[in-house]
């Protein structure tokens, strides 16, 4: 598909794309869920991030969690019918006194009848990649964030080449790839349809998707309206349609969307939920996305 094709599609009545949108989608939802297991101090400056060390956002640090907390978000994950749960650290690569600690991570969450490892841990080389798929991890989450054309505007210390090495790897060594993008951080229109694109290139397993909950003390402080309503829910069905075999995901930020839009969007074009807390901000509830999957009448998966 040709940006010029996309980017009519994108301009298109509302409910007109969405029905589009809809041709490509099912009837379940997954849900999944994740750990902060290593906080903060971050060497890189994405300007979106409360976690890097280039800005006082006060936020609070602590360094790897032990496997019992692990094991024990895991467990309560499954409870709340998540069947994917995700370790996820902080910093740009996996720190190599916690590397071989993550492993052992994974292996004991592997161990859980139900649940499906993930991991998101950083920019990967070669030989990270594969002790990990050795480790018997089945997905590794690493997000492109936004199109390569703005990414120098949201990060300088690594570039979008970095991340897309990364995910180049997660696949060499035959893990599955969760890879998206942070909406409403300042892109145009036509550099949300090149991150659709850029997107089908890579053909990530899931696609989750962030929409920016402005931090105090970031770069980003005031980018309260980057974004509305209206282009969130078309955004996200021109990715559905760019990426048809890929699940999108409701990630951080998702709350932007009223309850309704959210309904409309799992309806139309989503696939999944990011359920609970995320990383530095707090997410809803799982019971309420449990009667919000009823409502539509879809199923969890």
């Amino acid at each position: 598909m040709e940006k010029e094709e996309l980017l009519k599609l994108y301009n298109l009545e509302l409910d007109e794309l969405l029905k589009i949108s809809s041709a490509y989608v099912s009837d379940k939802v997954e849900f999944c869920s994740i750990v902060n297991a290593r906080n903060g101090k971050c060497s890189q400056n994405c300007k979106y991030c409360a976690q890097s060390s280039h800005y006082r956002t006060d936020i609070e640090t602590y360094p790897l969690i032990d496997e019992n907390k692990v094991i024990n978000a895991a467990l309560d994950a499954k409870s709340n019918h998540a069947d994917r749960f995700a370790i996820v650290t902080s910093g740009k690569t996996p720190a190599e006194e916690d590397f071989d600690k993550v492993l052992n991570l994974i292996k004991a969450v592997n161990k859980i009848d139900g649940i499906k490892s993930c991991a998101s841990i950083g920019i990967l080389d070669d030989e990270m990649a594969k002790k990990l798929a050795e480790s018997g991890l089945k997905r590794f989450h690493h997000n492109i964030n936004t199109a390569r054309s703005y990414y120098p505007q949201v990060c300088t210390t690594h570039t979008w080449n970095d991340r897309l090495n990364t995910c180049k790897l997660v696949k060499k060594y035959g893990m599955e790839l969760c890879c998206g993008v942070i909406l409403g951080m300042g892109e145009s229109i036509e550099q949300r349809v090149e991150m659709a694109l850029e997107l089908a290139d890579i053909q990530p397993d899931s696609i989750p998707i962030n929409i920016l909950m402005p931090i105090p003390d970031t770069p980003f402080e005031n980018y309260h309206d980057k974004i509305d309503q209206e282009n969130i829910l078309r955004t996200l069905a021109i990715f559905k349609i760019a990426n048809p075999k890929s699940v999108l995901r409701f990630c951080g930020g998702r709350m932007k969307l009223s309850d309704d839009n959210q309904k409309l969007a799992l309806s139309t074009c989503v696939e999944g939920i990011l359920i609970g807390n995320y990383l530095t901000t707090v997410g809803k509830n799982p019971v309420e996305d449990v009667k919000m999957v009823e409502l539509i009448n879809k199923v969890i998966a």
